[in-house]
């Protein structure tokens, strides 16, 4: 009988033998497909990354748990991803049904406070990232984007720079556009 302290030595081995096992999988699943398989560009992937890592825990900590189940399901996830990568960049229709765009929160140094309500994010949260971009005044910010994997983008200088138009392309929320 397992409890919270110890575990049966051959519980243990199978576990480790399991850890082995998947992550040799997903090292080889990972080379096939790329390395987009990890990335967070879409909150696609982002649900990929995350139900591979469930997918990981259940057959590492479940005994139970089949390692060829294990390597289908997380086959299947990463050809869907690639499936899904693969429509949004053929079809425009396709993108504009299953991804979200990034929206701008800030616009030389000004909050955008119809763009937070917008994207529900609180001011002091958008204020938190610019303190770890080490912002130590508005006048620095360029923009900010919330991009579509939910991170936030905090472009600025301390020098008297203007901002590249071609780097907010595709955000929405730009003021006057």
């Amino acid at each position: 009988m397992e409890n919270w302290l110890y575990a049966n030595g051959s519980i243990l081995l199978k576990v480790i033998g399991s850890l082995l096992a998947i992550f040799s999988i997903i090292i080889l699943i990972t080379r096939i497909s790329g390395l987009r398989t990890f990335a967070k560009m879409s909150s696609f992937d982002f649900a990929s990354t995350i139900a591979i890592g469930s997918i990981l825990a259940a057959v590492v900590m479940n005994t139970d748990q089949s390692l060829l189940k294990g390597a289908v399901a997380l086959a299947g996830i990463v050809a869907f991803q690639s499936l899904f990568a693969f429509l949004v960049r053929r079809s425009d229709a396709f993108k504009n049904l299953c991804t979200n765009d990034p929206v701008l929160l800030m616009d030389k140094g000004k909050i955008l406070y119809e763009n937070l309500a917008k994207t529900n994010v609180g001011e002091g949260d958008l204020i938190a990232k610019l303190r770890e971009a080490n912002v130590i005044h508005f006048s620095e910010v360029l923009a900010v984007v919330l991009e579509s994997t939910g991170d936030m983008s905090v472009l600025h200088t301390s020098e008297n720079k203007k901002l590249m138009p071609k780097i907010l392309d595709g955000v929405k929320g730009i003021p006057n556009s």
